[in-house]
């Protein structure tokens, strides 16, 4: 397991790198290692960075289901090898026929019974659709089959992966681990007798338990309209927990609600509001930040400053790093067949080429100067691609702060109206949740309106 832990610490370092924010919420719901075996029950909505998440996070070492096709890579194959992945073949892969994954089905079985941990995703594929996919039964078939036929009691974990702009680099994302679904003598009487009718149960649950942890909306659409509506409720500055939980609830309420005349009556006024503001080339944030000419220029002031903080650092390396962040950005786009694999091509393709990035510089320094001078530039690229990364953000938060300025001052006329239309619509939106809310459910943030 050695290979193991460092294949981990590596990949939790890319991971902070590619992440500006990663928060971890539930981690006591995950027994530590030893604590009994354990399946990891996750959403797919981002490809290879959905396991690599919960393998950097869980804090289990963690032997996951991975389609087979990825094994024939001569890069990918030893490290999946190393961090005990196990090859599923999937019908998507191998034409619609029957595939038999009866070995690999039985090697997780076993990482199971030897009372470890494995992973898997239920929904089969990663996709970019704005809810959960049905669930295939292999996570409950698995867990099943150990619980009842060898006598080991499992827990199921179920993973909630919430990305804020999944493809972008440096953006944030909130794992969160659930309660584990204990597979029960009850159920394991249910299996031995009508195994249909136990992996259905089993199957039912997990989905449950893992809606509870994502949001879920019937469409793109209706996610945008609603996550307007969840900006409008929530108050400023609350967790990424507490924002990914606000959401999910609006998702899950909406559909019980959306006939009721005075819900119908706001989401179309949300929509009206969200195309305004696109026709004016503004964001609901614009309208939040709302700063006089002083703090405005405070902001700027202290930005400036704490980049030229970082600039001095950042100037050796920046003429090697920046080409290399705009071709990957640039491939990651153009190089990709779907939506859901382009964050996982920005990784891998970092992963690839900054180590030959660093490699011929490390060769180059050598080969003029000597070895000591070419231990001594990779150790200040390293620092300098740090302090590069913080000179883009503190770039990329000026220039949010001076394009919302100009902005506010271009369009003076039609930002002033879009902010009492703002402040109209979170009166509505308070009065709506407080009248519409279930009455079991009790309020996250509670706001009486005025």
């Amino acid at each position: 397991m050695g290979v193991y832990r460092l294949l981990r610490w590596i990949l939790r370092f890319v991971v902070s790198v590619f992440f500006r924010q990663v928060e971890v919420v539930g981690g006591e719901h995950v027994p530590p290692e030893g604590g009994g075996p354990l399946i990891f029950a996750g959403n797919h909505p981002n490809s290879l960075l959905d396991p690599v998440l919960i393998l950097v996070t869980c804090g289990r070492i963690v032997h996951f289901a991975a389609k087979d096709v990825l094994f024939k890579g001569r890069l990918l194959r030893p490290i999946l090898r190393h961090l005990g992945a196990v090859p599923v073949a999937r019908k998507s892969d191998h034409g619609d026929g029957p595939q038999d994954n009866r070995a690999s089905f039985d090697r997780l079985a076993e990482v199971l019974g030897e009372g470890r941990a494995m992973g898997i995703f239920p929904e089969g594929l990663s996709h970019d659709d704005s809810q959960l996919s049905r669930l295939k039964t292999g996570a409950a078939r698995i867990a099943l089959d150990v619980a009842a036929r060898r006598g080991v009691p499992v827990k199921i974990i179920p993973c909630g992966l919430n990305y804020i702009r999944r493809k972008r680099f440096r953006s944030r994302v909130l794992v969160q681990y659930g309660p584990p679904i204990v597979i029960g003598k009850e159920l394991c009487a249910t299996f031995a007798g009508d195994e249909h009718e136990a992996v259905h149960q089993l199957t039912a649950e997990v989905d449950r338990a893992m809606r509870a942890l994502t949001v879920n909306a019937p469409d793109w659409p209706t996610l945008r309209v609603l996550d307007a509506v969840r900006r409008l409720y929530q108050p400023p500055g609350i967790s990424l927990a507490d924002r990914v939980e606000l959401a999910r609830r609006f998702n899950d309420v909406f559909p019980k609600v959306r006939e009721q005349p005075e819900v119908a009556a706001i989401y179309t006024r949300v929509e009206e509001y969200l195309e305004r503001l696109h026709v004016l080339g503004l964001s609901d944030g614009d309208l939040r930040r709302q700063m006089g000419a002083g703090e405005t220029l405070s902001r700027i002031a202290r930005q400036v400053a704490l980049g030229c903080v970082w600039l001095p650092l950042a100037a050796p390396g920046i003429v090697l790093h920046a080409p290399l962040g705009l071709f990957i950005g640039w491939a990651g786009l153009r190089l990709t067949p779907r939506k859901d694999v382009i964050a996982t091509t920005k990784l891998v393709l970092g992963l690839l080429l900054l180590p030959l990035l660093f490699a011929a510089s490390l060769a180059g320094v050598w080969w003029r100067l000597g070895p000591l001078y070419a231990v001594a530039a990779v150790a200040l690229l390293v620092l300098s691609g740090f302090a590069t990364l913080r000179v883009l953000e503190r770039g990329a938060r000026l220039g949010r702060i001076l394009a919302a300025s100009v902005r506010a001052f271009a369009l003076g006329d039609e930002v002033a109206a879009l902010r009492i239309e703002r402040a109209a619509l979170e009166e509505l939106v308070v009065r709506a949740v407080e009248k519409f809310k279930p009455a079991d459910m009790v309020a996250l943030f509670p706001r009486p309106p005025t």
